[in-house]
């Protein structure tokens, strides 16, 4: 049992739809988009949850998922870990019996995260405005049914991936994403590269964007 004196989570929005992105892409899904980010990137498309949004207690938020009726819950923001009680609601919906990720830009501390999660590890990119903020020491810490994604602007980003990719061994810990920012870079140029380069990635692109364009809740 969780304790309902615990301090409510801001939140942006519930929603459910279907996966966008990650190897979970296509599957109904309910969304808890947090309020709050410490990072500016450059391609950022979900600025609105900067701020605003609503207090929901755990159990508000417990009964708002339950009314969607979806095996799949995904914590996003924003950045979630910027809100310390997303912990707690991170473990309370694998207690639940869900199947839970986490959307992390990956510059706050991982380690903390229930097990059960897939954490989704945004590499920041040159590009991104937000390199400097990747918490490294994160990579340690990540479980073979994690994910780590790299959001590309460019060519220029795109080979400092590689590079990364390779220093770190990435692919031997857990599963590789490779993604172009919508607009910015094109998704057959991605999709040559890391098949002239033969990658050991998944190339995504958002599904949601694809179906629904900029609509918010999609």
């Amino acid at each position: 049992m969780h304790d309902e004196s615990v301090g409510a989570l801001r939140i942006s929005e519930i929603f459910y739809s279907l996966q966008g992105e990650t190897s979970r892409v296509g599957l109904p899904t309910v969304f808890i988009r947090l309020t709050g980010c410490p990072l500016r990137c450059t391609y950022c498309d979900t600025a609105y949850a900067f701020s605003g949004g609503q207090n929901m207690t755990l159990p508000e938020i417990l009964a708002e998922v339950a009314r969607h009726r979806a095996h799949y819950v995904t914590v996003t923001g924003g950045e979630p870990l910027a809100q310390k009680d997303c912990l707690l609601l991170l473990q309370a919906l694998c207690d639940a019996g869900y199947e839970v990720s986490l959307e992390t830009g990956g510059a706050l501390d991982v380690s903390g995260v229930d097990a059960h999660v897939m954490k989704v590890l945004d590499i920041k990119t040159p590009a991104s405005g937000e390199m400097e903020k990747n918490l490294w020491g994160n990579l340690a810490v990540l479980n073979a049914h994690d994910e780590i994604k790299f959001v590309l602007c460019d060519e220029a980003d795109y080979v400092w991936a590689k590079q990364v990719m390779s220093e770190h061994a990435l692919d031997k810990k857990c599963a590789v994403l490779f993604a172009p920012v919508q607009g910015k870079l094109s998704p057959t140029d991605l999709a040559d590269w890391i098949l002239r380069d033969h990658l050991p990635v998944r190339m995504q692109v958002q599904l949601h964007k694809l179906l629904w364009g900029e609509q918010r809740g999609k």
